[in-house]
């Protein structure tokens, strides 16, 4: 849509179709109606085997010197937004350095356009690092924290 205005485009259909990608796992959606034509396409960059491979081709021994942004726990961010670590002002985190988790409990928030998205883990574990700050604005793909 770069090359279209978005001047009238239903932004929460746009979010509605993002959505769905991540959902079904597919790569875009085009939508067609008789005066609009939308189509959103997701990036499919995050290559699911560098963080499977990374275990089996690092030795032990090499993995405490890797960087966070290659450590085969690192939860990257889904989204663009902004990052909160509790539910709501001055509350407990969801999590800190130390903490127990289960795969798919709510580790963090990420605000995009008005909408609070709960981010699960996606392995059960121990949080060994938070590499962002609450209320940091952060980008698709960065490293968010770390689950062994």
């Amino acid at each position: 849509m770069s090359h279209m205005s978005t001047k009238g485009v239903d932004k929460d259909l746009i979010r509605e179709l993002a959505d769905l990608l991540k959902e079904t796992d597919l790569s875009e959606i085009e939508v067609e109606t008789d005066n609009l034509k939308l189509r959103v396409v997701r990036q499919v960059t995050q290559v699911a085997s560098v963080p499977v491979a990374a275990p089996a081709a690092a030795p032990v021994a090499a993995s405490a010197d890797a960087a966070p942004t290659v450590h085969p726990g690192t939860l990257p961010s889904p989204m663009v937004g902004t990052v909160f670590l509790a539910p709501e002002p001055g509350a407990t985190p969801f999590v800190t350095v130390g903490s127990q988790v289960t795969q798919g409990q709510t580790v963090l928030i990420i605000e995009a356009m008005k909408t609070m998205n709960q981010i699960p883990a996606p392995r059960s574990g121990t949080v060994k690092e938070i590499l962002v700050e609450d209320g940091q604005p952060v980008e698709f793909g960065e490293p968010l924290l770390i689950i062994e």
